[in-house]
């Protein structure tokens, strides 16, 4: 079954807005629960797979920067927030039968491991799932940075961002009918025309580690598992030919 993989050592980046669903903030328990579903089976598939989550369902430091607050200590209640959703997935997926290891750029031993590459490269190995948390563990760098940082550092195939849409468009296909989607992007275009996928630092960094970025919806039951054999709908964005 391995033989029929593109991609077999992946970062995976989710959104904490992502496990809050219809939710105003939060988790919801089935959204993780289908998450977590979706993993397990690309797990299954053998492939080596990592992960990044974000933090906006509890707590986002810009927003909170927004409102007064200091952005260095905002930064760090949102990776904290982090925390919060690695280990309820990780707990998900461990009811599941999947190994799971969550490491933060934060120490909290109590609670989880401390971020060593080479200890993470070894879960990899064993085909342990491993969560990174606490973003960089840097405040003024966002958990997209952190997610092309962690796929470099851990010589992934390729990043896959996880989304509530099949793709990139060129605008909001939820507020805009009509809005072309691309299969295929070079990380310049999408630099140069400011469209948002992930940040900047994100997107320069996966380039300069010949990283390709992949755009799927996490919504799509088993869509995650034909993204990395390289089949479904998916947004590609690589270096330009």
């Amino acid at each position: 079954m391995a033989a029929d993989l593109r991609y077999r050592r992946v970062l995976l980046k989710i959104s904490g807005e992502a496990l809050m669903g219809a939710r105003e903030g939060g988790l919801d328990p089935e959204v993780v629960s289908r998450i977590a579903d979706e993993i397990r089976s690309v797990h299954a598939l053998g492939v080596e797979l990592c992960m990044v989550i974000g933090g906006g369902n509890i707590f986002r430091g810009i927003s909170g920067a927004a409102a007064g607050m200091e952005r260095a200590s905002a930064d760090y209640m949102g990776m904290l927030a982090t925390v919060i959703n690695s280990l309820a997935v990780q707990n998900a997926l461990e009811q599941r039968n999947v190994t799971t290891r969550v490491q933060s750029a934060i120490s909290m031993q109590a609670v989880c491991e401390p971020y060593i590459r080479r200890r993470a490269l070894r879960h990899l190995e064993k085909k342990r799932v491993v969560v990174f948390a606490a973003g960089t563990g840097n405040p003024f760098f966002t958990t997209d940075t952190a997610a092309a940082l962690r796929a470099s550092e851990m010589g992934c195939d390729a990043l896959l961002k996880a989304t509530k849409v099949d793709g990139v468009y060129d605008a909001d296909p939820f507020r805009v009918p009509g809005a072309v989607r691309f299969e295929r992007l070079g990380y310049r275009e999408v630099l140069a025309r400011d469209l948002r996928v992930m940040d900047a630092s994100a997107v320069a960094l996966a380039r300069d580690s010949h990283i390709p970025i992949l755009v799927f919806s996490i919504f799509e039951n088993g869509g995650f598992a034909r993204v990395v054999r390289g089949e479904g709908r998916y947004t590609i964005i690589n270096a330009e030919d």
